[in-house]
């Protein structure tokens, strides 16, 4: 692969069109190679990062349906009846050493929602702060706080529901440091015709730890009992964050095994890109429509991940009537479909930029209608096809992975239009993006008082609708190049 050494067209209207290739013409410079590159370790080590953050993050998903005693939800047992029990038969004792507790749905509900109560108010501070100092301490210790958090969990649930929604809430703020620091961190070490490549490789980690940490955690609880869930992803969470603090460094420049060829292509890949002014621009990036398209589409496509990643395992236990081993196997199959998708997008993605020459802005409007109109048609199929458990798990897999696609569109966008202010930008844009994550499953459980296969159609078909809103709004108004006010020229009173 060749890459330019000059950056592209800075583009300040809103209302300019993005239709050259990206660096289209530029003088071309050898790119260093991929295999055991700084940059490419930087990669594979926040992919393991991110694998370990979504482990953390939905671990209580499942280990809570072992938390709550049974005689408190027999009660109001909302198992539909409409579907026959699909359930193999269980052949092995199950453990049942750990405690129980006497937590109703609401209860529950509001200890699954707490985290994101803590999550939402780090996502622009953290965008901010790794502006600032550089995305390595605040991701590490962002992480390295989750984990710890994490390991004190089962204490928490003994000292009652407060205490462990507070807990939630604290991992919450660690884990909303993350993505923004990651971007950060990006800005500075991404080529542009890599960017693609790069994260989604990097946050292809959190399919992959949801993808994994589902069914383990269904088996650790099946055969041990659920404080070890914990336990074990917490610690693993510290074994990383040492790696991290060893291996990894802020910027090339101050990276100690760094080849000077691959300083020198990253450096020069960037340059012009980059804003040196110290303040940021908070006027003309509030004013920007490029911005707001990312934002639109980030909510919409988060209302759709946030609602399944939720309560997937609730429909297939309730709805589709699979115990709780068949429950993570399955519950994690879609997520698998989609780490796949954002590993090959990103390849597809660069290829077309880089050797078909296509412009950033047409690469990031295919990739992310893919991505959310795809999933839209596919979750209203998985509602309209009653009790046929294998259409079901297909059609819900399918529509999860080909939201794989958007990593390679909007969701990076971010670098395109703004690299130095990237990891703001992603703090914005998380910040609404989170708020499905706090009212969609509250609102899903709303609409399915009854439990009824009726009433999941309405669920998906709100969610389907949304994504398909976030997409044309997408394409309609989003760009590809680095708008005016993100570079070291422009000053906060022009817009």
């Amino acid at each position: 692969m060749r890459s330019s050494v000059r950056g592209p067209v800075v583009n300040d209207g809103e209302d300019s069109t993005d239709s050259t290739p990206l660096l289209q013409g530029a003088r071309q410079a050898e790119a260093a190679p991929a295999c055991c590159s700084a940059r490419y370790n930087l990669a594979m080590l926040a992919f393991f990062g991110f694998f370990v953050l979504y482990a953390l993050r939905v671990n209580l998903s499942v280990a809570l349906v072992d938390m709550v005693d049974s005689n408190t939800t027999l009660a109001e047992n909302r198992t539909s009846k409409e579907c026959a029990d699909h359930s193999a038969p269980i052949k092995v004792l199950r453990n049942q050493t750990g405690k129980r507790y006497q937590w109703d749905a609401e209860t529950q509900g509001w200890i699954l929602g707490s985290f994101f109560y803590g999550y939402i108010i780090t996502q622009i501070p953290g965008g901010y702060v790794a502006s600032k100092i550089g995305g390595k301490l605040l991701l590490g210790f962002g992480i390295l706080g989750t984990s710890v958090f994490t390991l004190f969990t089962p204490i928490a649930a003994d000292l009652g529901v407060a205490a462990l929604i507070v807990l939630r809430a604290l991992e919450g703020l660690g884990e909303g440091v993350t993505f923004p620091a990651m971007h950060a961190m990006w800005s500075s070490w991404a080529p542009p015709l890599e960017r693609s490549k790069l994260l989604s490789i990097s946050y292809a980690g959190a399919q992959l730890g949801t993808v994994i940490s589902l069914p383990l955690c269904g088996i650790i609880c099946y055969y041990m009992n659920w404080t070890y869930v914990f336990y074990l992803f917490g610690i693993v969470g510290i074994f990383w964050f040492v790696l991290w603090m060893w291996l990894v460094s802020d910027t090339p420049e101050t990276h100690k095994t760094i080849s000077n060829n691959e300083k020198e292509y990253i450096l020069s890949s960037l340059k012009n890109q980059l804003s040196s002014q110290k303040s940021v621009p908070w006027i003309p990036i509030l004013k920007s429509l490029p911005l707001w398209a990312i934002v639109v589409a980030h909510f919409s496509y988060n209302w759709t991940f946030y609602t399944l990643l939720t309560l997937l395992p609730t429909y297939m236990k309730e709805i589709l009537r699979f115990n709780v081993q068949e429950n993570g196997f399955l519950s994690a199959l879609p997520y698998f479909g989609c780490w796949l998708c954002m590993i090959l997008s990103g390849q597809a993605a660069d290829n077309l930029r880089a050797k078909w020459n296509v412009s950033t802005i047409c690469v990031r409007r295919i990739f992310t209608l893919i991505g959310m109109i795809g999933p839209a048609v596919f979750l209203v199929a998985a509602g309209f096809i009653g009790c046929d458990y294998s259409l079901a798990v297909a059609f819900l897999t399918i529509s999860t992975t080909l939201g794989g696609f958007c990593s390679s569109g909007f969701s990076i966008n971010h670098l395109d239009i703004a690299p130095s202010y990237a990891g703001i930008l992603l703090g914005i844009t998380n910040t609404f993006a989170t708020i499905p994550g706090m009212v969609g499953p509250v609102i899903a459980k709303s609409l399915t008082p009854d439990n009824t296969v009726r009433e999941w159609q309405i669920v998906f078909c709100i969610a389907a609708a949304i994504n398909v809103f976030g997409a044309i709004f997408f394409v309609l108004l989003a760009k590809g190049e680095v708008q005016k006010w993100a570079v070291s020229d422009y000053h906060g009173h022009k817009n």
